[in-house]
């Protein structure tokens, strides 16, 4: 059987299948993007679909927190945009 990888959100700490979440990246440019091949190089943050938590990561602001560095908040914005109505 083959074993399915985990990977654990940063705002509700939960783990689920690497599949089922949003993966952002920070290269080493310093861009951050949204990764939805889950193959793009750099650092990675993995994010759960719900709604709850898509709120307390642009509330906490988690990926500042996550990259160590001052995210743009057209990140936050595109991150809802994509899976905020869900």
């Amino acid at each position: 059987m083959k074993q399915i990888p985990m990977r654990t959100c940063i705002a509700c700490r939960g783990e689920k299948p690497k599949r089922e979440m949003l993966r952002v990246v920070k290269n080493a440019a310093g861009e951050i993007r949204l990764d939805f091949s889950g193959k793009l190089p750099g650092r990675g943050a993995y994010i759960c679909d719900s709604a709850e938590c898509i709120k307390k990561l642009r509330r906490y602001r988690l990926l500042n927190k996550n990259f160590s560095c001052e995210v743009p908040e057209e990140v936050y914005a595109r991150i809802e945009e994509e899976y905020g109505a869900k």
